[in-house]
This record gives C-alpha cells, structure tokens and sequence, in this order.
C-alpha cells in the first residue's frame, strides 16, 4: 500500500512539472565540441527523465542478474520449508486423533524437509506420535530435550508432568509443577499443581504467597482467585484456631476471608468462634445472624443456640426463636426452634415446630427429631418406630460433601483427590424415588395422620426382672392365636423391667389379644404376643 501510494505521488509530481513547463515554455541550446544543438526545455526535460528512467532500469537488471543463483535457491528453499510446516501441521492433526501411522509417515517426511533445530516442534510430533504408540520411555527423552531448550521449556515440563501423574509418582510431577511455575508463573496448570501441593500438606502461607503472585487475565478468573483465596484463609484461621495458640490471628484471617465473601459459611464460623474464646458474645452474634439471614445454615443454628455455656434451656430456646424472627419460615429455622423447646421440655411447641419442619424438607433428623419428643414427652414405642421408619424412607441430611464422601466438618482439601475447595454443603447421594405426582398427597400430613393413638393403659410399666420358669396363660382370642401360629414377635423384659424395642409391630397394635405371665420365685414378668 505504501509502494503504491508513493508510486502515484512520483506520478502526480511528473505530471505538475510537466504543467508547469508547458505554461512556461522556451528553447535550450548547447554547444558541445563546435555544434550547437538547440531543442525546446519541453523536449529536453523529456529527454532527462527517459535517461534517468533507464539509469534505474539498467541498475536493477544487472542486480537481478547478480542476485539470481541466491534468488533460485531462495525460492526453492522456501517451497521446501512450506512443504514441511504443511507435513508438521498433519502429523500434529494426526498425532492429536489418535492417527499413529499417519503420524509416523508424516514426522519422516517432516524430518526430511525440516531440521530439527530450526523448528522446535518437530520434538512435540516425536513425543506424541511415541506416546500414541505406547512408547512411554521415548517420550519421556523428548519431552526431557525439550525441557533443556528454552524455547520449549515449558512445553516439556508439562509433558513431564503429565507422564509423572500418569505413573503416580506424585513428588516427581510437583518438582516439574514447580519448576515450570518458577520460569513461568503465568501458567495455570504449573500453578495449580502447586498451590494444590501447598494446600494438601497444609503449607498455607506459601499457597497463599503463590496465589498472590499469580496476576489474573479477565474477570472470571479474578473470581476464581478471590474464592481460593477465601478458602486458603479460612484454611489458615482454622488451622491457628485449633491450635488455641493465636485466636486473634484466627480471626483476623476468618474476617479477611469474609470480605471478600461474606455468605462463606465455614469463615464466619470460625470468626465466631474466636470472638466467643475472646469473650466478645455480642460481635460472635453479629457474625454469625447476617449469615443467617443470608442463608440458614445448621451449624450456624447450633453455634448461635448454645453461644454461651452458661445458658438454661430457656435462655436457648429464646436464642433459636429470634433465630426464627429473622429469617422465618424456614426448615432450619423451625427445626431449630424444635430442638430448643424439646430441651426446654415443651413438646407441644417442639411437634409444632417439628411437623412443620418436615412438611417443608423431610430428611432423616427432623424425623429422628420427632421420634426423640415422642420418647422425652410420653415414650409410646409405638410412635417412636413411626417416626424412625419414616426417617428410614426421608432423603438423606445434607452434609458436607466432596468427591462421593461426608465429612462432618468443612475441610479445605479432599481426601479422595486433595483437590482445593472441593467440599460442598449438599444432600449426598442417595436413591431416587422417581418424580411427584401433581397432587399426590403430602407424605409427611400423611405420616402424620398414620400415627398410633396415644393410649395411657397401654404404655409400658416397670416390672421387677424375672427368669421365666412358669407360664399362665390368659385366654387367646382366635385372631391371636393365628398371629402366634405365624410366628409374630415379642415384646421380652429387659433387666430393667423396660420392654426392650423391636423391629415388628408397635406395642399398641390392635392385634394384640392376649398378655402372658411367667412367674419365678414369687416374682413375675409379662409379655404380650402379636
């Protein structure tokens, strides 16, 4: 374009100049040896910018003469190095489909039109077609020549890295991992590999050193930096905290990693945590109520409820209630409040809670949480199976998941695979039950309205133990003598004089007819058969 462009001004300027001759005009004459020659200045600037022309013309032919051989070669060089780049660019496709043989062919070709030397990645086509070929060792010896160059470094660090964790020789892919990271802190998987070794061992300082040295390129991965470092610096508060050596620096971390995500459960945790070793309840509170309002979350629940040692259930029950003004309606909210009054020994109150807690999200402990009032409030058997069948049948509690595993408590890295932030608060797997029906009925009104009736003469009394020497047996009714041909259960008398639970129908079942006796020694025991 440049070319072009000073062409048409060279042609422009001619054509002024020519103009501005032709308005001008007038006759040159020169004597030269006795002659005089005589021509128009129109004429004579003509005949200057020919000769001029072919001056120029003349220079650049003997040039091209001169330079030809160079030229020839020049050309046929080129064609051969294109020739080559197209045979690397196929083996490379090859190698990248799983094409082994075509990859062969084309790296002979490659290496016959291209050295080496001169183009670094006819190394990368000979690790990979040996790797498709399952030749390990080799690969590895060129990713090795690759590492030596510095053009290729990091190229073959990775390689390197790739066949150690094939292999599972884990210490050797973290010293190429770190190698690479220290000639190139910009690579993500260098630096991954190492902040995940940093943070698998518990090397928290130098993981977040590394992590702050890494300069994201767009917003998404800003956003992955800010959420490891929330993790890596409720990591190191948890760590300083179970130490009990530095609580303040626990705390600080924990708050430091709250601002930059104020909804992390596991670091507003352990802020509070420190400020109640510190004594300071009421920033404990403060920390621990604006996650709740943000989401209700049980381990916030238990540590706001039982916050000071001290309290009487009352006092917890009170604590779980503005729980409960603050974010209300609420699964967690209303189990919470259950488990307070079942505490405090209101039982009204708690089934309240309870039933609406589970109308709301039916898992395993609020039902277990029910058939704990029945016990507490009545110990009717009956309704206390009730309820633990139904917790049998509920969808599994939600719990700290990573990796197929629960963990009772957050942690920072996985067990399985020690990858970072891996553990999430979900409801692990569990068996599908299929989809619900529109309008099929609620399973826990219908739960409820299956319970067995509270009946006072029925409940079970203390009796002094006993060994069964003597039976008297009451009358049996025809439907008990058939459930005692089937072979149905019994109720047998613990030490205690309690009846001891069992796995068959509820104490209370109508199908109980008859009571029996077995008498030792003045003393007597009883059984009911079903």
């Amino acid at each position: 374009m440049a070319r072009l462009l000073g062409f048409v001004l060279l042609v422009l300027a001619l054509a002024a100049g020519f103009a501005w001759l032709a308005d001008r005009p007038g006759e040159l004459s020169i004597v030269w040896q006795g002659q005089r020659i005589a021509m128009s200045l129109m004429v004579a600037a003509t005949i200057a910018v020919s000769a001029m022309a072919a001056v120029i013309f003349f220079l650049w032919l003997v040039r091209a003469v001169l330079t030809s051989p160079h030229a020839i070669r020049r050309h046929f060089r080129a064609r051969k190095r294109d020739r080559g780049y197209q045979a690397l660019s196929t083996g490379l496709i090859a190698a990248g489909a799983g094409d082994a043989a075509s990859a062969r062919k084309m790296l002979a070709r490659t290496k016959g039109l291209i050295r080496p030397d001169q183009e670094p990645l006819v190394h990368l086509l000979e690790a990979q077609a040996a790797l498709i070929d399952g030749q390990h060792d080799e690969a590895r010896r060129k990713f090795e020549q690759m590492a030596d160059d510095p053009e290729t470094r990091e190229l073959g660090l990775r390689g390197l890295y790739l066949e150690a964790r094939r292999l599972g020789a884990t210490e050797a892919a973290r010293q190429y991992a770190e190698r690479a990271a220290e000639k190139a802190p910009q690579l993500p998987w260098a630096a991954d590999a190492v902040l995940q070794h940093r943070a698998g061992t518990g090397e928290w300082d130098q993981a977040l050193r590394l992590l702050d040295q890494h300069k994201p390129a767009s917003a998404e991965e800003r956003k992955q930096v800010d959420r490891r470092k929330v993790v890596l610096l409720t990591a190191r508060a948890g760590a300083r905290l179970e130490s009990e050596s530095d609580p303040k620096a626990a705390r600080d971390d924990a708050l430091a990693a709250l601002r930059i995500d104020e909804t992390f459960v596991p670091a507003g945790l352990i802020a509070a945590k420190a400020y109640l070793r510190e004594g300071n309840l009421r920033k404990a509170a403060q920390i621990l109520e604006r996650l709740w309002k943000v989401g209700p979350h049980p381990e916030v629940a238990r540590l706001y409820v039982h916050a000071r040692s001290g309290d009487s259930p009352a006092d917890r029950l009170k604590r779980a209630e503005k729980l409960e003004a603050l974010h209300p309606n609420n699964a967690e909210t209303l189990f919470a409040v259950a488990q307070a009054a079942l505490d405090a020994r209101k039982f009204a109150l708690a089934r309240e809670k309870a039933e609406a807690a589970a109308r709301l999200a039916p898992n395993e402990r609020t039902f277990l949480l029910l058939a704990d009032i029945e016990d507490a409030e009545n110990g009717h058997q009956g309704r206390i199976r009730h309820w633990m069948n139904q917790a049998l049948k509920a969808p599994r509690d939600p719990a700290w998941t990573a990796d197929g595993v629960t963990s009772p408590e957050w942690l920072p890295v996985s067990p399985v695979t020690g990858k970072l932030d891996a553990f999430e608060w979900k409801t692990p797997v569990s068996e599908w039950h299929g989809p619900v029906e529109e309008g099929a009925v609620n399973r826990v009104d219908e739960a409820i309205r299956a319970l067995p009736p509270v009946d006072a003469d029925a409940r079970p009394q203390r009796k002094p133990p006993s060994s069964a020497i003597d039976i008297e047996a009451a009358p049996r009714s025809a439907a008990t003598a058939g459930a005692t041909a089937a072979g149905a259960a019994i109720n047998a008398v613990s030490p205690e004089g309690e009846p001891k639970p069992f796995f068959g129908g509820p104490p209370d079942d109508p199908g109980v007819k008859n009571e029996t006796k077995i008498t030792s020694g003045g003393s007597t025991a009883s059984f009911r058969l079903f």
